[in-house]
């Protein structure tokens, strides 16, 4: 079986997260949850318990925060679906890594999606579409995410865009809406 890199943007809300979870289920392979959030609040835990009810059961989740690459190494499942890479790059940067660093981070991420067989579907939030953030750490996000999706889209098989629950294809063969 041969690598494939799906990689899926939107706003928040978008419905990009359900959108990948159909995919990933469509594939009728066993799917590995790899999840970068931190619960450090009430309703970010609720967040995070809402979103493991709504998944299949049967798909184990592995939470990494911090080291996406390794954990990714170590899944063994055929389809692996990490939601998402726009809470890894923030934590990357409060965990006090620089822009390169981040990028660095993102080129082995890259790296190990390729190097296993099946598919390996990156959720992201696009933050490129608002005004100018009014802080230089907020524009620094900004401009960091937009660097890593740059990176994956460039390096996905496959790339869809989710606005308002619709799904655009932006690079692949137009998949199926169901």
């Amino acid at each position: 079986m041969k690598s494939r890199i799906v990689f899926v943007t939107g706003g928040a809300r978008s419905g990009k997260s359900a959108f990948a979870e159909r995919y990933a289920a469509r594939s009728g392979q066993l799917v590995t949850y790899l999840a970068t959030a931190q619960a450090f609040d009430e309703e970010m835990k609720d967040r995070i318990s809402r979103h493991r009810s709504e998944r299949p059961a049967d798909w184990p989740t592995r939470e990494e925060p911090l080291d996406v690459p390794a954990a990714l190494n170590a899944v063994s499942t055929p389809t692996v679906l990490l939601d998402c890479l726009s809470l890894w790059a923030s934590n990357l940067m409060f965990a006090g890594h620089s822009d390169d660093g981040i990028l660095a981070q993102t080129t082995q991420l890259l790296e190990a999606a390729r190097a296993r067989p099946g598919t390996t579907i990156l959720v992201t939030n696009e933050v490129g579409f608002g005004i100018v953030p009014d802080n230089a750490l907020a524009r620094r996000y900004r401009d960091v995410l937009g660097w890593v999706n740059q990176r994956c889209a460039a390096a996905s098989d496959e790339a869809y865009l989710v606005v308002s629950g619709l799904t655009l294809t932006l690079k692949g063969t137009p998949y199926d809406h169901f």
